[in-house]
């Protein structure tokens, strides 16, 4: 419990281990997780360490399962997860775990390979198939179009011109001989047919010929398994100089060209084949891919538990690299803070290292130490380590620092609920909040990558909190969904001299509490009556600005109380007086009186009084605070009324003013003066002591006393420039220190008046939302009231939730995350640590989950 309010006390510790137990004992504090351990040898490469190849062999392993894992998601196999977390492998195992990663990629590369050469076959022998059926169409076609002498003997129009481009026209003239044809048959990609038509058009100067059909159905690309979409050509030309313009060409956009008999019997012969052997590859790699499957499906089995192996043994030997040896080069030494509560703990794990590593010498470890300033280490849990969080997002707390956690816990949803204060906002937000908590293990194993849902999953104690907190103030606002509850009925009764509807129909009458009806206050919060009054927002607007400043002041007081809290246990007794002893003064002299007067006042003045004590004659606190502070008298204004609240206050105020006023030259010139008559105390002793040594060391010779006295003067002047240095620097530090904090202290003030403002804002704007919105379903009378009401009320809903509670539930959530960084953390906290960053499993595996679903 006491590292709650205060960090963990950690000592630097040296750890001696046997080469051959250094292994087993390191593991064992890794799943302790409570060891921090120091890099011995900063200067050394990281390629020139002790175990630099077993971490290469660990790479090499993780890049296996990677490539492992990679085919498992391919086939969108399961991977088995038991949330378990084995035990980290002994070295010897390390063996059997590369030969069983190093079959299992050899087996599955050789059965990925045969499987694309497979199906490269197969995508070559069904493009075969389609050229085989798209170019009998287009042979059927030439044999009717074109006769044996190479003439057109088709009606078709245009067919004369083809015949013509295709031949040319010295081809026709010759009349009597029949011309024999070249061509080629390919498979293109369709989104290429234009160019490559183009391209032939102009290279060949229109002598050649193409048709082209679409292949229908998608085919498979077996280098990168993607669906692509083909077309089946043919081009005719004569002459064998064509034939090579038109090769190049379809080289040159990457189209596959296939041999195609001239003769319809042997291309129905090669068809026939094609088929057959479409069919045996089928069946082979339908073969291969069940084989794959299981060498896959068997490997999903493990790859979890690999990867955590393989991980804890990386992190096992990069730990071993921060270790030094010794000279013997038989034991291993290292450097490390370690809790002190957890010494034992410690030793419990290094005994269970060596006795599963077999060795007999047990390890050693000592208490060292050191002028470091150790890591800050806070114990948490489920519930306040999402409020450490945010006191660490401000600055680790510096070693054994007052930690502000264990307020904040109570602070933060308190001051965030005066600014959301209302029972039905703060009921769905602590709905929400208590869904989260409950069902927090099935949340959590799901490890969402929404980056939204995680942080509020990881604030869901903050957010119930801040829920059941905003309900309470909701209930003393007596506020919900911008109306009122009439739990007790209210308690204000009409004056014998007004009727109900009189009351209720005007709008100027103003009801004096001071009528014999009027009965005891409403028992808890604001009377419901004030949702009738014209002047509920005046009312509302004194209330929540005065119990603002009543807050703030108390937050402020309370962080410059955690200040003496600090100071006593660093043994600053100097701090204490110079600094504690006066930011009370003036803190208490001034704004805390400033409170008391608002009690006062509500204590001595009420309507029911006679006249000098009613509320007519309450004189303003903030006007009172204003004079008091610039040393003017009150002034009657001959009103029957006086203008103090209490006897004395005339003469009190003016002293009061003048400490808290002292206090400015107490803070800014105490402690430097402090330090300087301690330091010459200190130079006199010293310079005492020089003489008494010189006066009994009478006899030494008159060159070895001066070329002492020399050095003694040498050094005397060193020191004192050290001194005057140190000396100007505190007081500049103490100079800035001391206006930061009489000027914060009226700034900060007033910065809690954030507390009024927002919680009438959010009022305002949640009591709009009802009249513009929901006011509009409730007043339709028509037959199709309910509908329109059903349709109001979803969009009343939708923006109470958008903007009323998300919208708004933030903007107050960042205001109450400033007054505690910098309204009550700056009177204490100095957040100059750094967090203490063990070696640990469970962070390094989570770390690894992390980049993984990234």
């Amino acid at each position: 419990m006491g590292s709650l309010f205060r960090s963990e006390e950690m000592t630097l510790c040296q750890l001696f281990l046997q080469s051959e137990a250094a292994y087993a004992c390191v593991s064992e504090l890794g799943e302790l997780g409570l060891v921090q351990f120091r890099d011995l040898n900063p200067e050394v490469n990281a390629f020139q360490r002790k175990f630099v190849n077993e971490v290469r062999r660990c790479d090499e392993m993780e890049r296996k399962l990677r490539y492992l894992e990679k085919e498992i998601r391919k086939d969108g196999i399961p991977m088995l997860d038991t949330g378990e977390s084995p035990e980290a492998p002994q070295p010897r195992e390390m063996i059997d775990l590369e030969a069983t990663f190093e079959k299992l990629e050899n087996e599955l590369r050789e059965v990925n390979q045969n499987a694309e050469a497979l199906k490269r076959n197969y995508l070559e022998l069904t493009e075969l198939k389609h050229i085989l059926r798209k170019t009998q169409v287009f042979f059927d076609e030439t044999d009717h179009a074109v006769g044996p002498y190479g003439c057109s003997q088709m009606a078709e129009p245009g067919r004369d011109e083809e015949s013509v481009q295709l031949l040319g026209e010295e081809g026709l003239r010759t009349g009597g001989q029949a011309l024999k044809l070249g061509f080629v048959a390919g498979v293109i990609l369709r989104e290429r047919i234009p160019a490559f038509e183009r391209m032939l058009w102009r290279a060949c100067r229109g002598n050649v010929f193409l048709r082209q059909s679409e292949i229908e159905n998608p085919l498979e690309d077996p280098t990168t398994g993607d669906q692509v979409l083909k077309s089946v050509f043919i081009i005719f030309f004569q002459g064998d100089q064509l034939k090579t313009r038109v090769r190049k060409i379809c080289e040159g956009f990457r189209a596959t060209l296939y041999p195609c008999p001239e003769a319809p019997a042997d291309r129905r012969e090669m068809a026939m084949g094609v088929m057959t052997r479409i069919e045996d590859l089928n069946t082979v790699l339908g073969q291969t891919q069940d084989h794959r499957h299981r060498v896959l499906v068997a490997a999903a089995k493990n790859i979890k538990n690999w990867f955590v192996k393989v991980l804890k043994i990386k992190a096992i030997y990069h730990t071993l690299n921060l270790f030094n040896l010794d000279v013997t080069q038989k034991c291993l030494i290292a450097e490390c803070w370690v809790p002190v509560l957890d010494i034992e703990m410690i030793q419990l794990a290094l005994r269970r290292g060596t006795e599963r590593s077999g060795s007999s010498v047990p390890p050693i470890l000592n208490r060292m130490d050191t002028f470091e300033d150790p890591p800050t280490y806070n114990r948490t849990n489920k519930f306040t380590s999402a409020f450490q969080h945010l006191i660490d997002a401000y600055g680790v707390a510096t070693y054994r620092e007052v930690n502000p956690t264990p307020y904040t816990i109570i602070t933060f949803p308190f001051l965030f609920a005066v600014m959301f204060g209302d029972l039905g906002h703060g009921a769905l937000m602590a709905i929400f909040a208590a869904w989260m908590v409950l069902q927090e293990k099935r949340l959590a194993a799901k490890k969402s990558d929404n980056e939204i849902w995680n942080i509020f999953f990881g604030g869901r104690y903050i957010i119930l909190l801040m829920g059941l907190f905003s309900m309470y103030t909701g209930l003393i606002y007596n506020d919900v969904f911008s109306k009122s509850l009439n739990l007790f009925s209210s308690h204000w009764e009409v004056s014998r001299n007004y009727t109900h509807k009189t009351v209720m129909n005007s709008s100027f009458i103003t009801l004096s509490p001071r009528d014999e009806y009027t009965q005891t206050p409403y028992p808890i919060g604001l009377d419901p009556v004030w949702q009738l009054a014209n002047n509920k927002i005046v009312f509302l607007n004194t209330y929540k600005m005065k119990i603002s400043i009543i807050f703030g002041v108390c937050h402020m007081l309370f962080g410059v109380s955690l200040s003496m809290w600090n100071y006593s246990y660093f043994k600053k007794p100097m701090c204490l007086y110079t600094d504690f002893l006066p930011q009370v003064i003036f803190l208490t002299f001034l704004f805390l009186y400033m409170v008391l007067l608002m009690f006062i006042k509500w204590i001595m003045y009420s309507w029911t009084n006679e006249f000098e004590r009613s509320g007519a004659c309450a004189p303003a606190i903030l006007i009172t605070f204003i004079n008091m502070v610039l040393m003017k008298g009150a002034e009657d204004k001959g009103t029957g009324c006086s203008p103090w609240m209490f006897p004395g206050q005339g003469a009190l105020q003016p002293l009061l003013v003048f400490c808290a006023f002292c206090c400015v030259p107490w803070m800014l010139l105490a402690k430097p003066v402090m330090a300087m008559r301690a330091a010459n105390k200190q130079h006199q002793v010293q310079l005492l002591n020089n003489h008494h040594g010189t006066g009994e060391n009478g006899d030494i010779e008159g060159n070895n006393i001066q070329a002492q006295q020399q050095q003694q003067q040498q050094q005397h002047q060193a020191h004192g420039k050290d001194e005057e240095h140190d000396l100007t620097e505190m007081f500049i530090h103490q100079g800035i220190h001391t206006i930061e904090y009489v000027l914060g202290s009226v700034s900060h003030t007033a910065s809690y008046l954030r507390l009024w403002a927002l919680s009438l804002a959010h009022a305002q704007l949640s009591e709009v939302l009802w009249s513009m919105v929901l006011q509009i379903g409730l007043k339709s009378k028509s037959a199709a009231g309910g509908f329109v009401l059903w349709a109001i009320f979803a969009i009343w809903a939708v923006l109470t939730v958008g903007i009323l509670v998300l919208m708004e539930g933030l903007s107050a959530f960042l205001h109450t995350l400033r007054l505690h960084w910098v309204e009550f953390q700056s009177k204490f906290y100095g957040g100059q640590g750094y967090h203490f960053a063990p070696f640990s499993f469970e962070t390094i595996l989570d770390l690894a989950a992390h980049a993984a679903d990234e």
